[in-house]
C-alpha cells in the first residue's frame, strides 16, 4: 500500500505544482491587466466602461496581451528608429540617483543573460568546488574582464556554481580552464540534473560523452 501511495504521489505531484503555477501566474497577469483597464476607465468616456468591465472577465486575456506586447516592443527595438529612442531612454534613466543603480545592475545582467551573442549559461561544466575532490556542475558565463582580468595570467574562466534546488542563487568563480571538464550535456539537462539534486540524471548516451578537461589539475 505504502508503495503504491508513494508511486500515485509521484504522478501527480509534478502536476499539481505546474498547475499550481501556472494558475499563480495568468491570476497575477489578469490581475495587472485589470488594474491598467481600471486606469484607463478615467480617462476614456462613459461608453467604453462597458466594454472594459467584459474584458476583465475574459479568462488568460492578460497572457495573451502580454505576448502582444513583448512581440511589439522586439519589433520596435530592432528598428533604427526604436534603437535610438530606446539609447536615450537608457541614457536619461542613467542619469537619476538611485534609478541608475537598479536600472544599470539589471541591464547589464540582462543583456548578458539573453544576448543571442552573449555567452551566459552556454555551456556546463564540471568544476571542484568548495574544496578538492568535491566536483559541482557550473555555467560558463564569459570570462573575467576589468581589473580581476588583469591581475589573473593565463586561461580563466568565469564561472557560475548554482545552488540546489534554487538554482536562481550560487556563487561566481574564476578559475583557470585547465580546472574544468566540459560536459557534453546541454545547459537543460543539467539544470534538471541541479534542481533534482542529482536524481533526474542526464541520458547515459550523454553522460558517457563528456570531455576529458586539457589539462586537469588537483
Amino acid at each position: 500500500m505504502k508503495r503504491y501511495l508513494i508511486a500515485g504521489l509521484l504522478v501527480w505531484l509534478p502536476l499539481a505544482i505546474t498547475l499550481w503555477v501556472l494558475h499563480s501566474v495568468l491570476g497575477l497577469l489578469d490581475g495587472l491587466f485589470a488594474w491598467l483597464l481600471s486606469g484607463s476607465q478615467a480617462v476614456l468616456p462613459d461608453a467604453a466602461h462597458t466594454p472594459i468591465e467584459m474584458l476583465k472577465q475574459v479568462p488568460g486575456l492578460g497572457v495573451i496581451v502580454m505576448v502582444l506586447g513583448l512581440i511589439a516592443t522586439g519589433i520596435f527595438a530592432t528598428n533604427i528608429v526604436g534603437q535610438w529612442w530606446l539609447t536615450r531612454g537608457s541614457r536619461l534613466l542613467s542619469r537619476i540617483p538611485i534609478v541608475k543603480s537598479i536600472y544599470s545592475s539589471v541591464k547589464q545582467v540582462s543583456d548578458t543573460l539573453f544576448s543571442s551573442s552573449g555567452n551566459a549559461f552556454r555551456e556546463a561544466v564540471l568544476v571542484q568546488y568548495p574544496r578538492q575532490g568535491s566536483w559541482t556542475i557550473a555555467f560558463v558565463t564569459g570570462k573575467p574582464g576589468g581589473e580581476a582580468g588583469e591581475h589573473l595570467r593565463g586561461d580563466y574562466l568565469s564561472l557560475y556554481v548554482p545552488t540546489t534546488p534554487n538554482p536562481t542563487s550560487g556563487f561566481f568563480l574564476m578559475v583557470p580552464r585547465s580546472d574544468v571538464i566540459e560536459l557534453a550535456m546541454s545547459v537543460d539537462e543539467a539544470l534538471k540534473y541541479i534542481i533534482s539534486m542529482g536524481v533526474v540524471a542526464p541520458p547515459p548516451a550523454l553522460a558517457t560523452t563528456a570531455a576529458m578537461p586539457r589539462n586537469q589539475t588537483g
